[in-house]
C-alpha cells in the first residue's frame, strides 16, 4: 500500500512537471510564414494572421487608398526576411487584437528580432499601446538611431519630424512625430503645451504614467500619436504610453 501511494505521488509530480513546463513553453511558440501580407503583418501555413507587435509600418495600397511612402519598401524587406522560414513568436500581456490577428515579437533562426530589424532599417515607427510595453524603450533606442542617421523612411518628407509651428490642414489626422520645447504655465499633470500643440494624457491611460508627466519649462520632448483639432480649433496629441513622450536627444 505505501508502495502504491509513492508511486501515486510520483506520476503526480511528473504530471505537475510537465503541465507547468507546457505552460511555459506556450508562453513562445514556432509557425511557419506563408505569406507576407504588408510590412507589419503575414500569415502562417496553418492560416493563422500574425501582427507584429510594437511597431507600425507604412501602408501599401488598399482599395483606392495609395500606398504611403515606404509601404512597399517594407513589404518587401519583411517578405525577404521570413517568408517561407519558421519564425518564433514571443508575446506580452495580450495576444489578440481587435481584429484577431496574434500579436507577436518574431525571431528568427538565428536570433534576429525581426521588429527591430525593420526599424532599425527606417520601415516601421515605434506603435505600442498598454499593457503590451515591455520592449517599448528598446525599441525607441533603435528608431532614435534610425532618425538620427535619417534611415529608410525618415529621410522623406512625409515621416519627417514636424515642429508645433509645421502644423496644418494637410497633416491632420495622421501619426506624426514632434518635436518641441515645453511652454511656461503648465500646471496639470496630464496635459502640456508644445507651442499650438497640447498634449494630453487620457484618464483610462494614467496609471501607466505613475504621478503624471514628468517634464518642466524648457524641456526638448518628443511627442508621438495622431494629430486631432478640438472643436474649439485647438491641436492635440492623445498619448497613451510613457514611450509617446520622452526627452528629445538629438538635432
Amino acid at each position: 500500500m505505501i508502495r502504491f501511494f509513492f508511486v501515486i505521488s510520483l506520476l503526480f509530480c511528473a504530471q505537475t512537471i510537465i503541465a507547468g513546463t507546457l505552460s511555459w513553453v506556450s508562453q513562445e511558440r514556432w509557425v511557419t510564414v506563408q505569406r507576407v501580407l504588408d510590412g507589419d503583418t503575414f500569415k502562417t501555413t496553418q492560416g493563422e494572421k500574425i501582427r507584429l507587435l510594437g511597431i507600425n509600418t507604412p501602408e501599401i495600397r488598399h482599395d483606392t487608398s495609395p500606398a504611403q511612402p515606404f509601404g512597399n519598401a517594407a513589404k518587401k524587406v519583411l517578405t525577404r526576411l521570413i517568408e517561407g522560414k519558421q519564425v518564433r513568436l514571443g508575446f506580452d500581456k495580450e495576444k489578440k487584437d481587435k481584429y484577431g490577428r496574434t500579436l507577436a515579437h518574431v525571431y528568427l533562426r538565428d536570433g534576429l528580432w525581426v521588429n527591430a530589424e525593420l526599424v532599425r532599417l527606417g520601415m516601421a515607427h515605434v506603435y505600442t499601446f498598454v499593457p503590451n510595453i515591455k520592449k517599448a524603450k528598446a525599441l525607441t533606442h533603435i528608431e532614435n538611431s534610425a532618425i538620427q542617421n535619417k534611415i529608410g523612411m525618415w529621410a522623406h518628407s512625409r515621416w519627417k519630424i514636424l515642429k508645433p509651428k509645421d502644423l496644418s490642414q494637410r497633416v491632420l489626422g495622421q501619426f506624426r512625430l514632434i518635436h518641441g520645447i515645453l511652454m511656461k504655465g503648465n500646471k496639470s499633470l496630464w496635459r502640456l503645451q508644445l507651442g499650438k500643440l497640447a498634449v494630453t494624457v487620457p484618464k483610462k491611460y494614467r496609471k501607466w504614467f505613475g504621478r503624471g508627466l514628468k517634464f518642466k519649462a524648457g524641456d526638448s520632448v518628443l511627442v508621438r500619436g495622431r494629430l486631432r483639432m478640438s472643436k474649439k480649433g485647438q491641436w492635440f496629441i492623445s498619448v497613451h504610453t510613457p514611450t509617446d513622450i520622452v526627452r528629445f536627444v538629438g538635432n
